[in-house]
């Protein structure tokens, strides 16, 4: 190719200017954007925790109510009537307990010892007033998230 095509070639090929957005910017922006996500996953994860606390505290002072007898017994007349013999009274993450849940999913005779708040009010009630009469209490780890105990389910049985 002479000079003067080569010339011809240049003038054909537009002048974008020099003033375009260099790769250094391109990566600063990507970067911000990253940074961006990361904020905004960090938001979301503390405003989990703190809803958790909030679940967590309430449990822990949440107390049998005062109808528990009637509520008792509408709920284990309907559950004999359908052939049922158990029903869930309780739900709760296994880190409520002061073991994480190591004494119920190893079967242990004295895993009550290790339930907190609610439940453990659950139970003392259960053993004042219906161990007497022929129910049973048993605690199961329900779920394994990530391999280690998720909730624990507490079940009365007759």
């Amino acid at each position: 190719m002479s000079n003067m095509d080569q010339t011809r070639a240049a003038a054909a090929v537009p002048d974008i200017g020099d003033d375009l957005i260099s790769p250094d910017e391109l990566r600063k922006l990507g970067e911000e954007h990253e940074m961006a996500l990361l904020q905004e996953a960090l938001e979301r994860e503390k405003k989990h925790m703190k809803e958790q606390d909030t679940v967590r505290e309430a449990f822990m002072n949440q107390h049998v109510r005062p109808d528990a007898k009637e509520r008792f017994t509408r709920a284990v007349r309907d559950a004999a009537s359908r052939g049922v013999k158990e029903i869930q009274v309780a739900r709760f993450p296994s880190s409520y307990c002061t073991d994480g849940g190591r004494a119920i999913n190893n079967f242990e005779p004295d895993w009550p010892e290790s339930l907190t708040g609610y439940a453990r009010e659950a139970y003392e009630v259960f053993d004042k007033n219906l161990r007497a009469k022929g129910y049973k209490l048993r605690a199961q780890i329900l779920d394994y998230p990530g391999g280690m105990p998720g909730d624990v389910g507490l079940y009365l049985r007759w």
